[in-house]
């Protein structure tokens, strides 16, 4: 399957799904994790120190011109959409909010399939409205992996419902399904 990249998104519901899945995965998983979740933009709680609690990957949050590293979960900073270089290294931009979001999900997964292509697995949780969805087909169109959370069993079902409507071929998963999948690549 050969997958370079795993970019995750969520919004109202992603922080506790996002933990579910990502506190399972074992220490020396070697895959480099992008999480964007949405949050306001005057949030100064500190993301960082919650993932490294409660999962064993490298956490920190996304710098600019930061080289991407397996092992590493990287957190979207706050009011900045998340860019992928073809160097593999990151860009922060303060450009419009996308679905009234900054950082935007789309832009990460959009950015993550441009570069990686099929070697791109994207995941999309709870979420209150449709960013994301578009991202993920792109990812989905270029070969890559598109997964979402059962609505069914998502805080907020608008988020994976929507990408489930845009992309009908994506695989629905609950968290547990998700967790496994990552730990069987």
């Amino acid at each position: 399957m050969g997958v370079k990249i795993i970019v995750i998104g969520g919004s109202w519901g992603g922080l506790q799904a996002s933990l579910e899945i990502l506190s399972g995965l074992p220490a020396d998983f070697n895959i480099p994790i992008v999480l964007v979740l949405h949050r306001l933009k005057n949030f100064d709680g500190d993301l960082e120190s919650i993932y490294r609690k409660k999962t064993s990957l490298r956490v920190m949050e996304v710098d600019e011109k930061e080289s991407i590293k397996g092992g590493s979960l990287y957190i979207a900073p706050p009011n900045y959409h998340v860019l992928i270089e073809e160097n593999e290294t990151f860009s922060l931009d303060a450009s419009e909010p996308e679905n009234y979001s900054r950082p935007s999900i789309d832009v990460t997964f959009n950015s993550a399939a441009e570069i990686y292509g099929k070697k791109t697995l994207g995941i999309l949780l709870s979420g209150a409205n449709k960013d994301g969805s578009l991202g993920l087909s792109v990812i989905g169109k270029k070969g890559g992996i598109a997964i979402v959370q059962d609505p069914r069993e998502a805080e907020v079902d608008t988020m994976p419902q929507s990408a489930i409507d845009v992309i009908p071929d994506c695989k629905i998963y609950n968290l547990i399904q998700i967790r496994d999948f990552l730990i069987s690549l």
